[in-house]
């Protein structure tokens, strides 16, 4: 950390609304966690900003102190990039505004929410957003790295529906940006993650999207070549309703039957938009590829499926993962997948995600967002609540990654990537990662916003 005396220190947490956390504070070490416990960092500065004042004096201290600084939303980040070691973390949790506009369907979120929050605010509207599969994940995050989930195949990425952002550039200004004011920023922020600066207000589309047919269906894992093959080509003749992830995982406890307790399967996730009465000729096919070990596959309100997974990944386990994204699932590397089937403990997994039809719809150079012709996005996880299989889980997602990787784009949705450098942040942006580097010298020539998959700017 930079020399910074006391009395800066205490004149900085006067000038914040927020709280002004350090290590000797009793409530740090609940404060300075985040979801992955893997990841280990002691801040020497937390502030708790209240408001977009807060964090253009919180971005205007680590400046100009010279403080390593990170930038909190909502903390799902696997990688630990929400938080920095001896620095600053600029944690906007408590910033935690919606405001939907029905008439425009149209929702304004700031940065703290999840989107749980989201989901709550847009639903009483029958309308929502593409977010993730995961309602505690953070909005942020999320968005900033492109987003993807339930709704994509019909509607996009998350950035594809970002209409506006305020962002704190690393001078300390407060900005718009849209298609209509700092376009090149705006172009940057829908996919270039936290590299240009604090976004404190998204503007989301909205689309009417009230009950939806969703849920699990499992095969034993010795189907898993016959229904990947099937998957492969399947899901791309399907219409912009069908989604369905593919995933290798082993059946948890409740509220499954006790009988497949513990088993390793292969299966679907689906989450189907279009007439319920019409869900089963969609479902059907997947029951004559193979006969299901389990399914539970129910009409239900969007964000119950948004949630099924919150019990499962509660904040505290230890988490690795790596990620890829996908043009064809070859049989080349259905073998590989085939290979590493057997998960190393009961909250591993590996999914790969749909990211056509919508997303195709927008040429690669219209946003940050890489690789617009991928037909997947693979995520491999190894999961466990018990730090002594930190090794274990790291050494099956790493292998696992390796086996798989040459027969993939060759770069990863930056939100599923650990701290991997460079190259993989240059391969995951392709033919967009040099004017990325322009963008970041014109906002941040200093590259102040660099805890992040950071793109340095051009020199």
């Amino acid at each position: 950390m930079a020399t910074t005396d006391d009395t800066e220190i205490e004149q900085f947490g006067e000038t914040l609304r927020g709280d002004l956390i350090q290590p000797d504070d009793p409530e740090f070490d609940d404060t300075r966690v985040i979801y992955n416990a893997m990841i280990d960092e002691h801040p020497r500065l937390i502030a708790r900003c209240s408001n977009v004042a807060d964090v253009i004096t919180a971005v205007n201290f680590g400046r100009d102190h010279n403080l390593e600084t990170a930038v909190r939303s909502g903390g799902h980040n696997g990688a630990g990039l929400a938080t920095v070691d001896d620095g600053l973390v600029i944690d906007l949790s408590d910033m935690t505004g919606v405001r939907v506009d029905p008439e425009a369907q149209t929702v304004h979120v700031e940065p703290g929410c999840t989107w749980g929050d989201v989901d709550h605010a847009t639903h009483a509207f029958g309308l929502a957003t593409v977010s993730g599969i995961i309602s505690t994940t953070g909005v942020g995050g999320l968005t900033l790295g492109g987003g993807h989930g339930y709704l994509s195949r019909k509607y996009g990425l998350t950035i594809d529906n970002l209409l506006s952002t305020d962002v704190v550039l690393a001078d300390g200004q407060l900005v718009h940006a849209s298609e209509n004011e700092n376009e090149g920023l705006f172009w940057a922020l829908r996919g270039g993650g936290g590299n240009f600066g604090v976004v404190t207000s998204f503007e989301f589309e909205l689309h009417p999207v009230e009950t939806v047919v969703a849920g699990p269906l499992f095969w034993p894992i010795d189907d898993l070549e016959k229904t990947m093959k099937w998957y492969r080509e399947w899901l791309p003749e399907q219409p912009e309703d069908v989604y369905a992830f593919y995933l290798i995982h082993e059946v948890p406890g409740d509220p499954f039957p006790e009988e497949i307790h513990g088993e390793n399967v292969c299966g679907l996730m689906w989450c189907y938009l279009g007439p319920e009465e019409e869900a089963e000729d969609v479902i059907q096919p997947a029951r004559d590829t193979a006969e299901p070990l389990f399914e539970h596959i129910d009409p239900m309100p969007y964000p119950v499926v948004q949630s099924m997974f919150d019990d499962l990944y509660p904040p505290g386990d230890h988490w690795y993962w790596k990620g890829d994204l996908v043009y064809e699932l070859t049989d080349e590397s259905i073998a590989e997948h085939e290979r590493f089937a057997e998960v190393p403990t009961p909250k591993s997994g590996m999914h790969i995600y749909p990211i056509d039809r919508a997303v195709h719809k927008m040429d690669t150079d219209a946003t940050a967002w890489g690789h617009r012709d991928a037909t997947y996005s693979m995520a491999i996880v190894g999961v466990d609540p018990d730090p002594t299989n930190e090794e274990l889980i790291t050494d099956w997602t790493s292998d696992y990654w390796e086996a798989v990787h040459p027969h993939t784009a060759g770069g990863s949705y930056v939100n599923f990537m650990m701290d991997e450098g460079e190259k993989r942040v240059q391969a995951s942006y392709g033919d967009n990662y040099d004017r990325l580097r322009e963008i970041k010298s014109n906002y941040d020539p200093d590259n102040f916003f660099r805890v992040n998959q950071n793109i340095e700017p051009a020199r």
